[in-house]
């Protein structure tokens, strides 16, 4: 008898992690030396549930750690569920330290560096977050909020234009290298980057996930390109508490924040005129970064530009050449007029964009956060024919549903299979038997408890 782990048959989803579930993903020792600025502890403090904000502000100022008991007492018993769920937040960012204390009771205590610099950050003093551009002297070239907003659209769309195939998008040698580091696009044999399948989904979502996807695949290769992590996260969170519109020096940079400037300048989180001006201005989509998925700058065509009608035909009233190409993702191309493009979904094009990893819901999300004012104001916005027949022809290529497990087989007796298939199923892990031929799956959790009951029948035998 022997246990073989299948391969693992599963369509991989693009995941965009939030700002805690990054955080958690890091060492402890990247975390202590991070909790070291004031604006990184506000911007993590203000991203917690709301109990666990409640937790760090009354531990805000205590030296000493408090025991577990006064903590629980501070909700009622109905809600120990949400406390719970927020102790479990606090003690994954290592916001609370257990401690001992005398007489052997548990208790926690509020990380010193976290507490120390929130404190400063909430109430003020410690050295300023940015050097002061009064020694610079006004900007001739100064920039107003419409102009920085507009700055940061045309440079986030040409990344989108270039990963499209747009011939008249061009990137940096660094921009695409780190395009194809995300999985985002492939380049072989020398050839030109094209999209890949988490591209096409990668496309559908709304800026601000884009956006917060892409950053966390470059924060995930920093280390590789020589740069100090803790250092440009630092410079990512004080950006989210700059003020639009306001100019902002380079003075006292190192040489690895000067470049990581450049590639924000490259992807429309700041604007610097040239590459060597001493002072830059960060764009709307800097200031909501540190929020995560959850920012919302303004979208391009937030005003809504589609009409969807239940003879499945699309009406986008747009002449962006990314919405376009973004529509035909899905669906087939009839006409096209200067301001206007008709396309039809099919079951074809619909079955060709979920064979490259777009889903249902990600299409319907896209016509519905595009719906056009008329349409927005229907109750439900898209018509149910439209939703529904999307994901009948999702469901017709995802029949079979496949989970991970481990194989047993090769028994030397029926009675064998018996008894451990038994175990399995009392245990609650069997996911497959075949008792003709001494077939059995069982979880992958479930696969040690399995094994060590085998090797004590056998032992016992």
């Amino acid at each position: 008898m022997e246990a073989v782990p299948p391969p693992r048959l599963q369509r991989g989803q693009l995941q965009c992690k939030n700002l805690h579930e990054f955080l958690r993903g890091l060492s402890p020792s990247v975390l202590d030396r991070l909790y070291g600025h004031p604006a990184t502890c506000l911007a993590v403090f203000r991203e917690l549930p709301g109990l666990a904000q409640a937790g760090v502000m009354r531990m805000l100022f205590l030296e000493q750690p408090l025991p577990q008991a006064a903590v629980a007492l501070w909700v009622k018993k109905e809600y120990s569920k949400e406390q719970a769920e927020s102790q479990e937040v606090l003690l994954a960012l290592r916001l609370w330290h257990p401690h001992t204390l005398p007489g052997g009771l548990p208790g926690v205590a509020l990380h010193p560096n976290f507490r120390q610099n929130l404190r400063v950050a909430l109430l003020g003093g410690g050295k300023a977050w940015s050097d002061d551009t009064s020694q610079l002297g006004p900007d001739k070239h100064a920039r107003d909020v419409p102009a920085l907003d507009k700055y940061a659209e045309e440079r986030w769309e040409v990344i989108l234009h270039f990963m499209v195939g747009s011939p008249s998008a061009a990137v940096s040698q660094d921009l695409a290298q780190l395009l194809i580091q995300a999985g985002l696009m492939k380049s072989e044999g020398g050839e030109a980057p094209c999209i890949t399948s988490a591209g096409f989904q990668f496309l559908l979502l709304d800026t601000p996930a884009q956006l917060w996807y892409f950053v966390l695949q470059y924060l995930r290769g920093a280390e590789a390109r020589g740069m100090d992590l803790v250092e440009i996260l630092s410079f990512l969170f004080q950006l989210s508490f700059s003020t639009l519109g306001k100019d902002y020096s380079v003075e006292g940079m190192s040489e690895s924040l000067l470049t990581f400037l450049q590639h924000l300048r490259e992807f429309g989180l700041v604007f610097q005129r040239k590459r060597k001006s001493r002072r830059f201005y960060p764009t709307r989509l800097a200031i909501a970064l540190a929020s995560g998925t959850s920012g919302t700058p303004p979208e391009p065509d937030a005003h809504g530009f589609v009409l969807v009608e239940t003879n499945y035909r699309i009406y986008a009233y747009t002449d962006s050449e990314l919405q376009i190409a973004l529509i035909a993702l899905f669906s087939e191309l009839l006409y096209r007029f200067p301001n206007l493009v008709v396309a039809q979904v099919t079951r074809d094009s619909v079955q060709a964009a979920i064979a490259n990893g777009i889903t249902a819901d990600q299409i319907i999300h896209f016509l519905r956060t595009r719906a056009h004012p008329v349409m927005a104001k229907q109750t439900p916005v898209l018509p149910p024919t439209i939703t529904d027949q999307i994901r009948l022809w999702e469901l017709e290529r995802d029949r079979l549903r496949f989970s991970e497990g481990v194989l047993y087989n090769q028994f030397l007796s029926q009675v064998d299979f018996e008894v451990l298939r038994d175990h399995a199923r009392a245990l609650g892990v069997l996911v497959f038997e075949n008792p003709g031929r001494r077939l059995m799956v069982v979880t992958p959790g479930g696969h040690p408890d399995v094994k060590r009951f085998w090797k004590r029948q056998k032992h016992n035998a």
